[in-house]
C-alpha cells in the first residue's frame, strides 16, 4: 500500500510553536497529529495559594496578544465566587477595553499572518510590497487598537488597570473625546477592506463544526451570555464542566477540549457569527451580507472575512461608548471576601476562554481551572486537516507544505509568539 508521511517540524505565522505530522496511506488519512512542543507553563498550579486579586495580573501573562481576555475571565469568574456583578459604566469601559484588543488582535493576524497566504506570499513583508495600502492601512488599524488598550489599561500590553470588581482608575468626562476620530475612521475603513477582500479567492472548503460561543441576548458578545451550541441549545457558564472536557494527547504539551458526549467542536470568530449574525450593528451586519457571508460561515478560509466584520464591530462599539461616556463615582465596586466557587467565561479574539476558582474564607485561591480556545480548537484543526488529506496525498512537496500550513493558520491558534519557519519532510513508503 502507498504510504506518505508529511512532518511539519515547525509551522510558520501563528503565535507559537507548533509542528504537524500526517500519515497517509493509499490517498487516505491515517492520523493527524498536531504536536504543541512548547513546555507546560503550569499557571493553575501557580495561582494556588496566592490571593484572590493576584490572579487577573498573573492570568494575564499567559498571553501578550490576549492579555485583556484572562484579565476579564478570571475578574468574572472571582466576582463570580463573591456573588457581585459589575454593571453600568464599568461594564461599559471593560467592553470598550476588550474592543481594543480585538482590533489590534485581529489586525495583526488578518493582515500580517493570514492575508499573505490569498496572494501565495511568504509573509507580510513581501504582502507590503505587493499590497503597500492595504497592510498600510491594516496597521493603523491595529495601532488604534493598541492607543486604546493603553489608554484604558496604562499599557498596551499587559494592562494594569483591571482588577475584580472594575478598574484602579477610569478615565474623566471626557477623557476619550481625542479618541474618537481613529475610531470613526477605524470602523469606515474596516468595512471598506470588508469589500475588497470578499473578492479574495476562497477555497471551497465549508465543514459541518459544531460550533460554540457565548450568546448574549442584546449584544455581540465580549464578555457575558450563556454558551450556545450549535444544534445544541445554550447553557449558563457554570455548567461548562458538564458538557466540555479536556483530555492530554501524546504528542501535545497542550491539552485537546472535547463535549462530553462526544466529537470536536468549534470557537472563535465563525462560532461567533453564527450565533449572534443578527446582534451586529445595522452597518456591519449589511457589510457582511455585501461580502457574501451569510447570516453563517463554516468555511475556515473565510475566517479573515469574519475577523473584518468583528474588527468592524468592535471599532463601531468603541466609537458608541467613548462618544457617551460619563464616569462612574468610584472605579470599582466593593467585593465582599467569601468563601466560594466561581465560573467566568469571556469571547478572546480566538474564542471563549473559560475560568474557575475556588476561593476560601481568607480570600485565597485554592483552585484554578482556565481552559484557553486555541486547546478546544486543536482537534477540530486536526480535522481540517484530515478532511484535505486526499488533497494533501497527491499533492506535490511545495503546495503539500502551503496547503498544511494555511489549514492551522486559519484558525489563528495562540500559542506562544513565534517567528520560525516551515521546513517540510515528505518521507514514500
Amino acid at each position: 500500500m502507498a504510504r506518505r508521511i508529511i512532518e511539519i517540524p515547525e509551522i510558520s505565522r501563528v503565535e507559537g510553536q507548533g509542528a504537524v505530522t500526517l500519515r497517509l496511506r493509499d490517498g487516505g488519512v491515517e492520523s493527524v497529529e498536531l504536536r504543541i512542543f512548547e513546555p507546560p507553563r503550569l499557571f493553575e498550579a501557580l495561582l494556588r495559594g496566592r490571593s484572590r486579586f493576584d490572579a487577573p495580573d498573573i492570568t494575564a501573562r499567559i498571553c501578550g496578544i490576549c492579555p485583556v481576555a484572562y484579565l476579564m475571565s478570571a475578574c468574572h469568574a472571582l466576582e463570580s465566587a463573591a456573588g457581585i456583578r459589575v454593571d453600568g459604566p464599568l461594564r461599559s469601559l471593560r467592553r470598550l477595553l476588550y474592543c481594543g484588543e480585538w482590533i489590534e488582535s485581529h489586525a495583526l493576524h488578518v493582515f500580517l499572518l493570514h492575508l499573505p497566504d490569498f496572494f501565495g506570499l511568504p509573509d507580510g513583508f513581501a504582502l507590503a510590497v505587493q499590497e503597500p495600502e492595504v497592510v498600510r492601512r491594516g496597521l493603523r488599524l491595529k495601532a488604534i487598537g493598541n492607543a486604546l488598550v493603553a489608554r484604558l489599561g496604562g499599557r498596551s500590553i499587559h494592562p494594569v488597570s483591571v482588577r475584580i470588581g472594575g478598574f484602579y482608575r477610569v478615565p474623566g468626562r471626557g477623557d476619550l473625546d481625542d479618541l474618537l476620530p481613529d475610531l470613526r475612521w477605524g470602523r469606515d475603513t474596516a468595512l471598506e477592506l470588508l469589500g475588497w477582500a470578499a473578492q479574495l479567492p476562497f477555497p471551497d472548503f465549508d465543514r459541518d463544526y459544531t460550533l460554540v460561543s457565548l450568546q448574549h441576548p442584546d449584544e455581540y458578545p465580549m464578555c457575558e451570555g450563556r454558551i450556545a451550541i450549535s444544534n445544541g441549545g445554550t447553557l449558563a457558564v457554570e455548567d461548562f464542566d458538564a458538557h466540555f472536557t479536556e483530555e492530554q494527547v501524546p504528542w501535545s504539551t497542550a491539552l485537546q477540549a472535547h463535549l462530553r458526549e462526544g466529537g470536536t467542536y468549534l470557537c472563535g470568530p465563525l462560532a461567533r457569527y453564527h450565533h449572534n449574525f443578527e446582534r451586529l450593528a445595522p452597518t456591519v451586519q449589511a457589510a457582511a451580507l455585501a461580502a457574501g457571508l451569510g447570516p453563517s460561515c463554516t468555511n475556515p478560509y473565510k475566517s479573515l472575512l469574519v475577523r473584518l466584520v468583528e474588527i468592524a464591530q468592535a471599532f463601531d462599539e468603541a466609537t458608541r461608548i467613548a462618544a457617551s461616556w460619563s464616569p462612574p463615582p468610584a472605579p470599582f465596586v466593593d467585593v465582599p471576601q467569601v468563601a466560594g466557587t466561581g465560573h467566568g467565561c469571556t469571547e478572546a479574539p480566538r474564542g471563549s476562554l473559560y475560568h474557575r476558582y475556588s476561593v476560601d474564607e481568607a480570600g485565597l485561591l485554592l483552585d484554578a481551572t482556565i481552559v484557553p480556545p486555541t486547546s478546544q480548537n486543536l482537534a477540530t484543526m486536526e480535522g481540517d486537516l484530515a478532511a484535505a488529506g486526499g488533497q494533501l496525498a497527491t499533492l506535490p512537496r511545495r503546495e503539500a507544505r502551503l496547503l498544511a500550513q494555511r489549514l492551522v493558520r486559519n484558525h489563528d491558534p495562540c500559542i506562544s509568539c513565534s517567528t520560525h519557519f516551515l521546513e517540510l519532510h515528505v518521507e514514500e513508503a
